[in-house]
């Protein structure tokens, strides 16, 4: 453990970071953190846009004809979701999705 806090300590930028706790990109580890942190980010996302619009999770849900425990699931990470229904969420706070193939 010792040595694996060496290492980390001795990174100089994120990538050297992630790299290092994660493993290099194509390994499994970091395919499946890589996948955790968009996640992320589209649930952190659609939180922030809720507030934006002045929503709350119960209001969204009505819009949606869903549960609050869905949208806070979602919001949360802990419920995946379809891209329909990620266009018809974002919808009803009166925003578009653009998906970049990189």
């Amino acid at each position: 453990m010792e040595k694996d806090c060496e290492t980390l300590k001795n990174c100089s930028c994120l990538d050297e970071l992630v790299d290092a706790q994660y493993g290099k990109p194509g390994t499994p580890e970091r395919d499946l953190f890589d996948a955790q942190t968009h996640e992320f980010c589209v649930a952190q996302a659609l939180r922030e846009e809720r507030i934006r619009a002045g929503l709350t999770q119960e209001q969204l849900a009505q819009m949606l004809g869903t549960k609050k425990t869905y949208i806070s699931r979602v919001e949360n990470g802990c419920q995946n979701i379809n891209l329909t229904t990620l266009y018809r969420i974002f919808r009803c706070l009166g925003k578009q999705v653009s998906i970049t193939l990189i």
